[in-house]
């Protein structure tokens, strides 16, 4: 029964709705009043408050790498420097790393972006850029590979690994 209602439920949140024809009465003592409609009863479903979608902020500066030309459109050939994580999904390490470079970058404000490298189904990518472990972050600013590093670093050294490469 919950798979048939989470489809109705985004449906529900993306489809845009008319105005509710009732108000919702205020919050009082920490329980929230049910709406009357019209004739005393329970008002009608319209009367719901619209949901809103948001994005984090992490989705508008990282970028999935879909093949090859991809990898040479959006980070070979980018104005922006860009770090490039090359991961797998079964690697732990790597899940920890491109949680914590996605924070590091977000803070960049849009001075660096993220390129997410998967192995797996990538493997000319990694033979390319001599990628032998995961993971493995490359800096690449104007199609060249400036910096590197391998294995799992803090926030504070990839703040200072970020910074080397936009300064």
């Amino acid at each position: 029964m919950a798979q048939r209602l989470l489809p109705r439920r985004f449906l529900a949140s993306v489809i845009p709705r008319k105005a509710p024809q009732c108000r919702w009465a205020p919050l009082t003592s920490g329980v929230p009043q049910i709406p009357q409609g019209p004739s005393g009863g329970l008002a009608a479903a319209a009367c719901s408050p619209a949901r809103t979608i948001l994005a984090s902020r992490a989705c508008a500066t990282s970028l999935n790498v879909q093949d090859g030309p991809d990898f040479q459109n959006r980070v070979v050939n980018s104005e922006t420097p860009v770090v490039a994580h090359f991961h797998t999904q079964w690697c732990g390490p790597c899940e920890i790393l491109g949680l914590r470079l996605e924070k590091a970058v977000a803070k960049q404000h849009r001075k660096v972006l993220m390129a997410k490298v998967d192995i797996d189904g990538h493997s000319d990518l990694a033979t390319e850029y001599e990628v032998s472990a995961v993971p493995i972050v490359l800096d690449i600013k104007n199609g060249d590979v400036v910096d590197k590093f391998m294995g799992i670093k803090d926030q504070d050294q990839l703040g200072a690994f970020l910074k080397k490469l936009i300064g």
